[in-house]
């Protein structure tokens, strides 16, 4: 059996996600950017530019074919 060459380890990280709205509970990979702590992605969040910091968990491919990250919790 062939491993696929894109497929990665789904893991609980920090990130900081960039989203207008708090609603969604899943979020498309170039709208997260992982940190290594949840101080580092507190530090870099700011709302008023919609970037909000959370604990996510991913990244994972969906059925469509994207990487995605489901929310966790927000930080």
């Amino acid at each position: 059996m062939q491993k696929d060459p894109d497929q990665t380890i789904v893991k609980r990280c920090y990130a900081v996600i960039y989203t207008p709205s708090q609603r969604r509970k899943r979020f498309p990979e170039n709208c997260v950017q992982p940190f290594a702590s949840a101080e580092d992605a507190l530090a870099a969040a700011s709302e008023q530019k919609d970037r909000h910091a959370a604990e996510v968990m991913g990244p994972s491919r969906s059925s469509e074919g994207f990487r995605l990250y489901y929310l966790l919790r927000w930080l």
